[in-house]
Order: C-alpha cells, then sequence, then structure tokens
C-alpha cells in the first residue's frame, strides 16, 4: 500500500492558479487587495472586531505580549502541553514562563492549577488549544477576569474550533492563530491575531506597519518604531481558498475521527475529550496508548508499516531548555507527552488498514 501521511493539505494548485497569476501580472506581491479581503473574511468567520496578519503564531504571541509590556521580571502563566514556541516567546521578553499543568483528558489548562499559581508577578495568561480543542477556556477566562489579568489564547490549532457557540478567536483578549502546513488552513508559513478592543488594535495597526501612522511631507510619519511581520499576497490568497470550505473540512474530519475512535476505543486507546459544548476542528487527531503500550516503539513499528504518525506534543517543562532552568516539571503534561499519539487524518485516510497495523503491533 502507498504510505499513509500524517497530514494532506486542503488546498490544490489549480484552485490558486488563476489568482496567482493575476498577482505576477499586477506586481503587487504585498499590502494589496487579496491581504485586505483576507484579514475582513477572517475577522467575520471567528466574530472579532480586529484581526492582523502575521508572518507565524510565533511572531503574533511575540507581538501580544510587547503589547501587554510583558518583560523581565514579569511572570507569564502558561499552558504546559504545547509547541515550545508558547513558552520561548515569553523567555526572549526576559520574563518567566510559569507552566500550568493540564488536564489528563482535555490536555487543557487546569483552572485551579493556574489559580494556585498565580502571583504578584503574573502579568498574563496564555491558555493554548491543545491539538485545536478548546475546551475549557471560558473557564479560564473566569480566572482571568477575576484576577483582573490578560488572557492569550495560543489558537494555533484552533482555526474553525468553538466553544459555547464562540469561535475561536472571539473569546479570549488577544487570539493568535498559525497557518503553518500541518494546519487545516495553512498559508505555508503565516499567522494572525485577532482583538476587540479597539486600544489594542490601534497599537497593533501601528506597530506592525514599522510604526508608520499617516504621512508627513511626501513620505510616511513614522510615530513609533515597529515591525515587519507582513503575510505576503499570495499566501493570503491560498488563505482565502481554504477559508471558503473550512467548515466541511471540519466536517469531515469528524467524521475520521468518529471511524478511528469506534475501532480504537475496544482496543483501549483513549481519545482526547471534547467539552459537550465545544466544536473541535480535529486539528491533530490524538488518542492516549494503552497502559501496556510502548508510545516510542508503536511509532516506530508503523513506520515500518508505512503509516506516519508522531507523539501528540511536548511537555513544555520538560524540555532540556526549561527543566535545566527551572526544574519544574508538570506530571499530567509529562505523561501526555510520553503516551499519546498523532495519527493520519484527511480525506481518503484509510482508517481500517492504519488500525490492522496498530493492532497487529500492540497484540
Amino acid at each position: 500500500m502507498t504510505p499513509v501521511r500524517l497530514m494532506r493539505p486542503y488546498l490544490s494548485y489549480d484552485s490558486v492558479e488563476q489568482d496567482f497569476r493575476a498577482v505576477f501580472d499586477s506586481g503587487i506581491f504585498t499590502r494589496g487587495e487579496n491581504v485586505a479581503a483576507f484579514t475582513e473574511e477572517l475577522a467575520s468567520y471567528v466574530g472579532a472586531s480586529h484581526v492582523f496578519l502575521a508572518t507565524s503564531a510565533t511572531t503574533a504571541l511575540w507581538v501580544c505580549l510587547k503589547l501587554l509590556g510583558i518583560g523581565p521580571g514579569d511572570e507569564v502563566a502558561v499552558s504546559d502541553f504545547s509547541f515550545p514556541a508558547t513558552a520561548n516567546v515569553v523567555e526572549d521578553l526576559g520574563a518567566r514562563p510559569i507552566f500550568v499543568d493540564v488536564d489528563p483528558a482535555t490536555y487543557n489548562m487546569r483552572a485551579d492549577d493556574l489559580e494556585a499559581k498565580i502571583s504578584e508577578r503574573t502579568k498574563a495568561v496564555i491558555f493554548v488549544d491543545a491539538l485545536g480543542n478548546p475546551t475549557g477556556l471560558h473557564d479560564i477566562k473566569k480566572v482571568c477576569e477575576r484576577r483582573a489579568l490578560p488572557l492569550i489564547e495560543d489558537a494555533a490549532c484552533a482555526i474553525g474550533s468553538a466553544e459555547r457557540g464562540r469561535k475561536c478567536g472571539s473569546i479570549a483578549d488577544l487570539t493568535c492563530f498559525s497557518f503553518h502546513p500541518r494546519k487545516l488552513l495553512s498559508t505555508g508559513e503565516g499567522g494572525a491575531i485577532s482583538t476587540d478592543r479597539a486600544d489594542w488594535a490601534e497599537w497593533l495597526r501601528v506597530k506592525l506597519a514599522h510604526g508608520a501612522s499617516g504621512t508627513k511631507g511626501l513620505g510616511l510619519d513614522f510615530v513609533e518604531y515597529g515591525y515587519n511581520f507582513r503575510l505576503p499576497e499570495l499566501q493570503a490568497i491560498m488563505g482565502r481558498k481554504q477559508l471558503l470550505t473550512l467548515d466541511d473540512v471540519i466536517r469531515r474530519r469528524q467524521a475520521v475521527r468518529d471511524a478511528y475512535s469506534a475501532l480504537l476505543t475496544p482496543l483501549g486507546f483513549r481519545a482526547q475529550e471534547i467539552g459537550a459544548d465545544v466544536q473541535y476542528n480535529v486539528q491533530s487527531l490524538v488518542f492516549r496508548v494503552p497502559d501496556a503500550v510502548d508510545r516510542d516503539r508503536l511509532v516506530r513499528d508503523l513506520k515500518e508499516d508505512g503509516v506516519e504518525t508522531t507523539l501528540g506534543t511536548y511537555c513544555l517543562s520538560d524540555t532540556t531548555y526549561f527543566r535545566d532552568r527551572y526544574n519544574d516539571v508538570q506530571p499530567v503534561a509529562a505523561m501526555l507527552e510520553a503516551t499519546t499519539i498523532t495519527l493520519p487524518c484527511y480525506d481518503g485516510v484509510p482508517v481500517e488498514h492504519v488500525v490492522d497495523c496498530i493492532q497487529r503491533r500492540v497484540n
């Protein structure tokens, strides 16, 4: 059988060729009509008042921390089960990431552990929609509101997900998305920030334009220092095309998840739990392996069978850098890093073949 990849893109060259050609003919590769349109369409889709495109979710997170004035001596509470970028941006600004452990079923930040770790130095909270799952986001928001802390949602994986009828991007004070190749909406690389606060939106508008606002004589008036984290026109076209079909893609991925769950649950695999009031985009299809199964060996064995899999994601506090620096490993996040597996999920994935390979290896 043809090797089974972990992910396949939901975009073809044929669907963007004509629009790409128009950009080349115009010579406008940045700050053009597609960037403007993608910005508006994304804001409408997630239900946010303001959206700003960026080069990645990492730069988006970094800019949000700069907006909040995070710096040396500050602490930022972060979900401990995530990709290292979540904590790296805190570290880069001289602040300390405070690792908050996660729920073993949903993989998301625990409100009680967050409460216990908030101190007078805490200046913000970064909640991660683990693998696209926003379960518990509103509970964390309540904690933040009670403690007067800004909430940043690391929604790198959560485009199209929702909790209590509100899409990710319209719940937290600031939300950051990723358009990396493994995401459901991919622009190759790229990201976005959403917010409902007009004052923060004005800060972002100026800062993300090199600090320019208005004109001075024949040129721009640079009223601040700023940055260039722009998304180009070609990438905006890719984003626009995928946004049109995103909800259909999510429905199809949910059907794939259901098919896997029906076959793997009897074998002792436990799917990531999703709240009853949550719409899950199935960004990554992740299960905890049975207690008797060596996850690392299973991943290697499946590779021999031509099936690409990987770990769920990382326990940030147990990475070499953060463990050596802070020695504050969170037990549940460490357990999940060691026992979760991400399975192939896309249209046409041979679910029964993948499960047959798994069953042969674990029995």
